[in-house]
């Protein structure tokens, strides 16, 4: 090496040494500058830069991460480290990067280098309906501009998989690709692809188990609420045999809760698997462990001193020899199922012992008999310190808090709080779905605690606005309904938007009108008369106006009219005996009945007045809860009696006379009809004869005199959590003090149809039965007796504020009669059908019925096998 070395010319090694030199020196200040920079050592900063792939400007991101130019920074330090987060945070970028460059002393220049994120251009899906695309793109927010980050695909993939999974397809693959453009602007955007394949539906053609000595597999599969396999019963209709993970994992849960209900304390699920038998269908493998079956044995009391062990023992409902139920152990002592539950926590709860808590204990176990101890931690007392409403931007505030039965300073009651919310779910106002109570600062030392009431508010007021063509021309109607009305402030030019409200008063104007008819009517109502008390008045005024056909114009006849002018002043308040649900209220009402020239087969005189004088005694009960709309529970009955006074006791008339000559009378007007006769003094006779009944019926009806009794009960009965069951029973009776007076033609029953009166005049009530024409199921001039049963079922589609939607099916059966004497309570015309109600706040409800008859009119009206009804206003 040295010999090669030394044959090297001068100049050569000169070069090199120089070159070594170099290499070294520049390695020793790169490492000198790389120690600098890594370690941790701080610099002002001269100037900021931004880098990269951005399309957003430089003062912004810098401004974003927070950055400062003359700010001092440690290198790796946490100013550094949080303008990173800073800005991934933003999901506006690929990648970032900051760097310290041209260091200088005690100063340095930092760069921000980043990459933006591609946003999408364009989304093709393909594999399923059109319809359903825009639900896609909703829901995972597929939107033109929207960021396409790793996460976006992810989530959009597993929430596709997962919905059709729960669908019934078990086999869904969802394939997502994404492509690269760069537009006109230079900015890098991606079009993305969806396929899915959803392929077939799977369905559970068998759930076998394995290990079941003791309970057979029948039983076992009933314990499976939403599981089930496939089978020809046509009771299955709601529940179909296509697999759902998470629903199978809940009925497992069932099946092992069914074992502890059979005394089996040690069931368990060992295993669980899928077979696939095709593309279709699957089998489902379950092997349980059911262990010994044990019954309870003595069970005492810890700890208790408020209630004796007696009282406890009651409640639980345990005897010792009972076969072990751990189900309903835990349901006796807490059923979070049911908030009014007859438990052992609630009866604490209800006691004021907010804090109280009850635990089973097993104590023994021998001989599969089980020992049990319930250990009872008492608390103190608790009491309300502040309650407090949220939420009500429009109700006032007196008019929620008048409805709160949980004030400062009173003992907690579990029941007062539920009780609370149902009635002001019941006001109206407040979406019921979202009245939710959040008990605050409780504290065990000084038993106290606080509730805040959170409440959203929901449109109360409606308007109807309608037009249609029926009974011969065009019917308009306006309507106006304020259910949250505030006639205090109806002078107050601020008020008004767009009207008056928050005092909880109702007041409605109605104005509908034909070239047949015209209806007004005002009414208004203050639930709180007074300000102190639940004491409701009411009082409404109406008007209307019936014209006659003219065959010759087609046209309404002027001169031919039937006015009824009414008034009615109503009082109601609530009960505290049996208990505060209870509601007695009571009415006056008077009616005046016109008729001028109107001769039709509704009255026996054309021409001449009517009064209606009657007084309405009512008692009711109303426990919904806890929407109005959709209640899911309780139960509500009212009863009703309208009384006139009995003028034919006191006036002096005669009425079976006036009856006898109204016979003779009406033989001669018969007779006559049957043998129509040219001779003057017969045809004489005849016209005498009508004057003349008219002039009796006049005399009759002159003042109505009659009473009315009506009973209508409807329950409401929760079979799943959504699943609803509402029976419902109607009877009303019409009759008269005076036989020889008789039945009036004013204030009868019509039954059958959509329930809706139109135009009535006469003071009639429509009822509803479904599948037949409107009125049909009634006499010309209505019933005097009726009866109704209603089954019906209900299913919510949705229950939010701005819409409340459900699904219902139905079974009726009803009739309606002229007497007692013809009364069957089981000759019934019957119906089934399904229908949607859909509720807005700002319409109201709305619904549409398709209802099978099965039986025909006995009235002679055609019935035909299916009709459709449209529902406005009637929540039934």
């Amino acid at each position: 090496m040295e010999k090669q070395a030394n044959n090297l010319p001068n100049s050569t090694v000169l070069k090199l040494l120089i070159k070594i030199i170099c290499v070294v020196l520049l390695f020793t200040i790169s490492f000198t500058s790389y120690a600098q920079v890594k370690g941790g050592e701080t610099y002002l900063i001269k100037e900021i830069k931004v880098t990269g792939n951005t399309n957003f400007s430089e003062q912004t991101i810098i401004a974003y991460s927070k950055l400062r130019k003359d700010e001092e920074i440690q290198v790796g330090g946490e100013k550094i480290a949080n303008a990173v987060k800073t800005l991934w945070k933003s999901n506006l970028f690929s990648s970032i990067d900051i760097y310290v460059t041209d260091i200088d002393g005690g100063t340095a220049n930092l760069e921000i280098n980043l990459s933006d994120l591609p946003e999408l251009k364009d989304l093709t899906i393909e594999g399923i309906r059109k319809g359903k695309k825009d639900e896609v793109i909703e829901e995972n927010k597929l939107k033109p501009g929207q960021k396409v980050t790793e996460n976006l695909l992810a989530t959009t993939k597993n929430y596709l998989t997962n919905k059709y999974k729960k669908k019934g397809f078990l086999n869904t693959e969802v394939n997502i690709l994404t492509s690269q453009v760069i537009d006109s602007i230079e900015k890098e955007r991606v079009n993305m692809r969806i396929d899915i394949d959803k392929g077939q539906k799977v369905k559970i053609k068998e759930i076998n188990f394995e290990g079941n000595e003791k309970i057979t597999d029948k039983k076992l599969r009933k314990a499976m609420k939403n599981t089930k396999q496939k089978s020809l019963s046509p009771l299955r209709i709601l529940k179909r045999s296509k697999y759902i993970e998470e629903d199978f994992r809940t009925d497992l849960v069932s099946v092992v809760d069914y074992y502890k209900e059979n005394g089996y304390r040690d069931a368990r699920i060992i295993s669980d698997s899928i077979s696939y038998l095709d593309q279709k269908n699957i089998n489902l493998n379950i092997r349980v462990e059911e262990g010994e079956k044990y019954s309870f044995g003595k069970i005492t009391f810890v700890g208790n001193t408020v209630y004796s062990d007696q009282q406890l023992s009651n409640l639980l409902g345990i005897k010792e020899g009972d076969t072990y139920n751990g189900v309903e152990l835990r349901e006796r002592i807490a059923d979070e199922t049911n908030p009014d539950a007859n438990d052992i926590t609630n009866a604490y709860q209800n006691f004021g012992y907010m804090f109280s808590t009850i635990n089973p204990v097993e104590v023994s176990a021998e001989g599969n008999v089980i020992d049990m101890e319930i250990r009872i931690s008492e608390g103190k007392p608790a009491y309300f310190n502040n309650v407090t409403v949220v939420g009500n931007d429009v109700t006032n505030d007196h008019v929620v808090y008048r409805e709160i039965r949980t004030r400062p300073g009173m003992l907690y009651r579990k029941a007062d709080i539920i009780r609370t919310i149902r009635e002001l779910g019941q006001l109206g106002f407040f979406d019921a779905q979202q009245i939710v109570p959040d008990i605050k600062n409780p504290n065990p030392v000084d038993g106290t605690l606080d509730v805040e009431y959170s409440v959203v508010e929901q449109g109360s007021s409606q308007i109807q606005l309608q037009g249609g063509y029926g009974g011969g021309g065009f019917i308009g109607t306006l309507g106006l309904s304020f259910n949250n009305f505030a006639i205090k402030d109806i002078f107050k030019a601020d008020a008004y938007k767009p009207v008056p409200r928050g005092d909880g008063q109702s007041l409605a104007l109605r104005l509908q009108a034909s070239q047949f008819f015209q209806t007004y009517s005002f009414s208004f109502s203050e639930p709180w008369f007074g300000g102190k008390k639940p004491f409701q008045m009411s009082t409404s005024l109406s008007h209307s106006r019936q014209f006659l056909y003219d065959s010759s114009t087609g046209r309404a006849d002027k001169d031919k009219r039937f006015n009824i002018t009414g008034l009615t002043f109503g009082l109601s308040t609530r009960l505290s005996v049996p208990d505060d649900y209870f509601l007695l209220s009571q009415a006056i009402s008077y009616q005046h009945y016109d008729l001028q020239n109107y001769n039709t087969g509704l009255f026996t005189f054309g021409d001449g007045t009517s009064n209606n004088l009657s007084y309405t005694i009512g008692l009711s009960r109303n426990d919904l809860r806890v929407d109005p709309i959709y209640p899911t529970g309780g139960s509500s009955f009212s009863v009703s009696a309208k009384f006139s006074f009995p003028y034919s006791l006191v006036n002096g008339v005669d009425y079976e006379a006036l009856e006898t000559e109204r016979s003779e009378q009406t033989d001669i007007i018969n007779e006559y009809q049957s043998n129509p006769s040219t001779n003057p003094a017969l045809t004489n006779a005849y016209n005498n004869a009508i004057e003349r009944r008219s002039e009796i019926d006049q005399e009759r009806f002159k003042w109505l005199e009659f009473y009315k009794i009506k009973f209508k009960a409807d329950w409401y009965q929760a079979l799943t959590k959504k699943l609803v069951l509402r029976p419902s029973v109607e009877f009303g009776f019409l009759g008269a003090y005076n036989n020889a007076r008789g039945v009036i033609p004013f204030e009868r029953f019509f039954v059958g149809g959509d329930g809706l009166g139109n135009f009535s005049l006469d003071g009639r009530e429509v009822v509803q039965l479904r599948g037949y024409p409107n009125q049909s199921l009634s006499s010309q001039d209505g019933g005097s007796i009726y009866n109704k049963f209603s089954l019906e079922l209900r299913y919510p589609i949705t229950l939010g504020a701005q819409a409340k939607i459900f699904a219902l099916s139905f079974l009726e059966a009803g009739s309606s009669v002229n007497n007692f004497r013809d009364f069957d309570p089981f000759k019934l015309q019957r119906s089934a059908g399904f229908g949607l109600r859909i509720f807005m706040p700002a319409f109201g409800l709305l619904g549409i019925d398709f209802g099978h008859a099965f039986d025909e009119s006995p009235y002679g009206t055609a019935v035909k096998k299916w009709e459709t009804h449209f529902i406005i206003g009637q929540q039934f």
